[in-house]
């Protein structure tokens, strides 16, 4: 009993000891923990009041005048570029903000000038107040109005900012009178009538600024002209334009062209011009000419043959050239007409004519051609032909007088008159004849011809006999 009591005395004294130790370690842990939690919430505490310094640092607000130091004139734009006195424009001036805050602005105006204004200050739009936020730009367009004289002129563009000073910005601004000049640059010394000729018209601006919307219309009577309105968008400063038009004058008149231009291009300031084209009319000194000569005159088949060349001695081409013969003369085949071509200035070609006629006295040769225009224009030459034919005129008794008998009357151009009329064109001395004159044509060389060919006939045999001769005795 002793020893049971001793044993149980000993167990309990040591679950009191395992339970005091427990609650010692669960002390310390509470401690501990609690530490923690005071340093966490001491150093969370020093963090937010260097934040809210930092954040209290950097929203500082700037003065007036440090901010709007931040702002500056970016760009400035003048239309129109030169001005005409008592002109309408526009002025356009660009701010951009590079500070941290707004900055407010009013009573924006164009100042110090008495030659560049604006008209009507109660339209001005800029008098109220408005904000030119941070990394912002802004744009003034003020209307305004040039007076004279002619000069170089330097308006002050200022706008105010509450609180602070003004910003003030000069802007070059040029008014000149110059005039653009107009003048006729192509045209010929003298129109033909019903002939088309071309004309240029041309523009100079001799301004530093350009002008717009350019139109040229041609007016007047008793012509003809394309194109009815010609219109060019813009012709710079220091820079011409031609304006071509084609003319057909009618009858001797006037042509006007009527010039419309802009000045500026926000606000186009009209202007208007003339310029008069006289109408005269006459031979033109560069339009293609044609002469006829070296003529010659043979008989084939019946009829008369006429060869000669044609010439142009103007200063423009000759196109599609086409000669031919007219009355008393009448045009039969091979060669009724004979079509030449083109012909540039001095060049020539030649032409054969065919024809009947019972007088030689006149005979006309005409040549058709058409210029650079398409224009049909047309020269006409006389001729006395009976000189040609005198060397047929022996041969003329046995022809039986089918081509008629002529006046001896001369002729207007080329030849001279012989005595005493025909009685009809030979038919011998033809161009297969043997025999005849100047108009025996090819047939006068036939015997020369013929005596050339037995010549160098004769010189080969001689040359090859014994060649010849062998081959002879071969067989």
């Amino acid at each position: 009993m002793h020893e049971w009591y001793i044993n149980e005395t000993v167990h309990l004294t040591f679950d009191c000891y395992k339970m005091v130790l427990f609650m010692k370690i669960y002390t310390a842990f509470i401690g501990l923990l609690m530490i923690c939690l005071m340093v966490g919430a001491v150093s969370a505490a020093s963090s937010t009041s260097t934040s809210t310094s930092s954040v209290s640092a950097s929203t500082t607000t700037q003065s007036p005048d440090q901010a709007l130091s931040q702002v500056f004139v970016s760009s400035v734009s003048v239309d129109p570029q030169e001005f005409y006195p008592g002109e309408q424009g526009i002025i356009t001036v660009q701010l951009t903000n590079t500070g941290t805050q707004d900055v407010p602005f009013e009573h924006a105006d164009i100042l110090n000038s008495q030659n560049i204004f604006i008209p009507d200050e109660t339209l001005n739009p800029y008098q109220v107040m408005t904000y030119l936020g941070p990394g912002n730009t802004m744009s003034y367009t003020l209307k305004v109005v040039s007076r004279p004289p002619d000069g170089i002129y330097y308006p002050d563009f200022s706008v105010s900012s509450p609180g602070a000073d003004s910003i003030i910005y000069p802007i070059e601004v040029q008014v000149s009178s110059t005039p653009i000049e107009e003048a006729i640059s192509l045209r010929p010394d003298n129109f033909a009538l019903n002939s088309t000729d071309n004309v240029n018209l041309t523009i100079t601006n001799p301004r530093v600024g350009g002008i717009s919307d350019v139109i040229v219309t041609p007016t007047g009577s008793g012509f003809g002209i394309s194109p009815r309105q010609s219109y060019v968008a813009s012709i710079p400063g220091g820079s011409s334009v031609n304006f071509p038009f084609a003319i057909t004058p009618y009858a001797a008149s006037n042509v006007t062209f009527d010039i419309q231009y802009s000045n500026g291009q926000a606000i186009q300031n009209p202007h208007e011009d003339t310029v008069i084209l006289p109408l005269n009319l006459g031979t033109s000194k560069t339009a293609p000419a044609t002469v006829v000569n070296d003529l010659a005159l043979t008989v084939v088949d019946g009829a008369y043959q006429l060869t000669g060349d044609v010439t142009n001695t103007g200063i423009n081409d000759a196109n599609g050239v086409v000669v031919s013969v007219g009355a008393p003369a009448t045009p039969v085949e091979p060669y009724s007409n004979y079509a030449v071509g083109s012909l540039t200035s001095n060049d020539f070609s030649s032409f054969t004519l065919t024809f009947t006629s019972s007088d030689l006295s006149a005979i006309p040769v005409e040549t058709v051609w058409k210029d650079d225009s398409g224009n049909t224009m047309s020269s006409v030459q006389t001729f006395d032909l009976r000189s040609l034919a005198s060397a047929l005129a022996a041969s003329s008794k046995s022809s039986g007088g089918f081509l008629g008998s002529g006046s001896g009357a001369t002729g207007t151009t080329g030849g001279s008159a012989a005595a005493g009329g025909y009685g009809g064109a030979p038919r011998g001395g033809g161009l297969f004849s043997f025999g005849g004159g100047r108009g025996g044509g090819l047939s006068s060389f036939y015997p020369v011809i013929i005596g050339g060919i037995v010549f160098i006939i004769a010189v080969v045999l001689y040359v090859k006999r014994k060649w010849i001769l062998g081959k002879i005795r071969k067989q």
